[in-house]
This record gives structure tokens, C-alpha cells and sequence, in this order.
């Protein structure tokens, strides 16, 4: 059954947006899905549970690898893009907080750049660990708390109204210390830092595709009045050129994958 929170069902909707559009996104970080992916590394037959899947990516990926492969999502939009990227795959609409499966139903369960927004972590840090059978895996990759995708999101937060004080970041799940907070008690973690560079013509270019296919981006760019999007295009741009090279923008931007084993 399709079942979102209802503290969730603002993110339901700002996640879906993008939609097909999301591909874009997750191709510009390819090399991080697939280095989860590699670490991870799923057997043929190995049932996999992929969290927060977007349009798939990671999750094609693992099936690529031959492992049966179900993935969620709490966005419809991307759901709906992903069971057209790949009919085979058995993607569904989720919440990471109530995943709607039994306990210890998958060998092994990932979640790149996606289970780390869950607006309650401790909820979703159990759901990980409930449906993973013990002895199985768990894989993550997760953006650090320290420069690339936590200072943009700086930057978009200049223009919407301060979040609750009590809001947990999503880049906590960046530090080695906060997940072995969250998840330490059901599984033995491993950590290793990976890097991967956002390639692209120039800050522009970055825009248009943000504005395109990143849910956050593309909701408050809907949210503002015209020069409320003025200036959060300028302050975009100008934070993306601040990485330009002789060929174009290459901003590197910073992640921790995280590899674990069910108690």
C-alpha cells in the first residue's frame, strides 16, 4: 500500500517534481551512485531495497548487477519516470519513515543522496535496519556537512523563511559520528570519503537544470515572485561560476559512503 506521513506530504510533493527531469540530476553525480553500488556489491538472486530512488538510478544500477530490486520513492513524479526508465524493476511510492514491507524482507538495502532528507532520521535510521535481514547489508552515500551540496543549499535557504529551530540537517548524515548515532546499535558500519566533480559548461547551465529537475530548486523557484527568482538565479549562478575552470564549471563536491552489517 502507498502510504506517506502526513508530517510528510509537503516533501512528497516538492521530491516528485522534478520527475523525469531528476535523471539529469542523478547523472551528474553517476560516478558516486555507482561507487555505493561497487561497495555494496550485490549477488545475483540478493533481494535489494532501494530507498529514496528518484527516477532509479542507483536502483538500475543494483539490478544491473543482477540483484531483484524494489525502490521507493516518497515523490510520485519520480516514481512515475522510473517505472518508464525501467519496466523491470518493481519501483513503488514509499515513505522512508513507513516502508511498507515486513521485517528482515531484504538481503540488502541503499539509499543514495536520498534517505538523508527524511525530516524524522531516527524513524528513518529504524526503517533501514527493520527490513534488513540480519547478516544483510546496508549501503548509503550521503553528502558531508562541509562544502559542494550543503553550501548550495545555503544558498536557496537565503530565500525561503528560516526552517524550525529544532529542524535536523540533512548533512549530519555526512559525519561518520551522527550515523553511527543513528544506525551503530543494528549494524557494524564502515566508512570511506568519495568525491565526485559537478562538470558542466557554466553556472547557467546548472540553473536551467536545477530549475528543471531538482525538486527543492524547481518548488522555490515556483514559490517566488519574479524578483524573488531574480535573485536566487543570481546568487546560483554566481555560487556555481566560483568553480570555473578554463573549460567550464567544476565544482567537487564531497560524500561519505557508509557500509554496514545487520546484527
Amino acid at each position: 500500500m502507498e502510504r506517506i506521513l502526513a508530517h510528510n506530504a509537503r516533501a512528497a510533493t516538492v521530491w516528485g517534481n522534478g520527475g523525469r527531469d531528476y535523471e539529469r540530476i542523478s547523472e551528474l553525480s553517476a560516478d558516486a551512485l555507482a561507487h555505493l553500488a561497487s561497495r555494496l556489491l550485490p549477488q545475483p538472486g540478493e533481494r535489494v531495497l532501494d530507498v529514496a530512488t528518484g527516477t532509479g538510478w542507483t536502483a538500475r544500477l543494483l539490478a544491473d548487477r543482477g540483484a531483484v530490486v524494489t525502490a521507493v520513492d516518497i515523490g510520485a513524479g519520480v516514481i512515475a519516470a522510473a517505472k518508464r526508465l525501467a519496466p523491470h524493476i518493481d519501483f513503488r511510492i514509499g515513505d522512508a519513515e513507513a516502508l511498507p514491507f515486513g521485517d528482515g524482507s531484504f538481503d540488502a538495502v541503499s539509499s543514495t543522496f536520498g534517505v538523508m532528507f527524511a525530516a524524522r532520521p531516527e524513524a528513518a535510521a529504524r526503517e533501514l535496519a527493520r527490513v534488513c535481514r540480519m547478516g544483510g547489508r546496508l549501503g548509503l552515500a550521503t553528502w558531508t556537512p562541509a562544502g559542494g551540496v550543503a553550501d548550495l543549499f545555503m544558498v536557496m535557504r537565503r530565500h525561503v523563511p528560516a526552517p524550525p529551530a529544532n529542524a535536523p540537517s540533512p548533512f549530519e548524515w555526512g559525519r561518520p559520528e551522527r550515523v553511527r548515532e543513528l544506525l551503530g546499535d543494528a549494524f557494524e558500519l564502515s566508512f570511506e570519503a568519495g568525491t565526485t566533480t559537478l562538470r558542466m559548461p557554466d553556472g547557467l547551465s546548472v540553473w536551467e537544470v536545477f530549475v528543471a529537475g531538482f525538486g527543492p530548486t524547481k518548488t522555490l523557484v515556483a514559490d517566488l515572485d519574479e524578483a524573488g527568482r531574480e535573485r536566487l538565479k543570481h546568487d546560483f549562478v554566481a555560487f556555481h561560476e566560483q568553480y570555473r575552470s578554463d573549460l567550464g564549471i567544476a565544482m567537487p563536491r564531497d560524500y561519505l559512503v557508509t557500509i554496514g552489517r545487520r546484527k
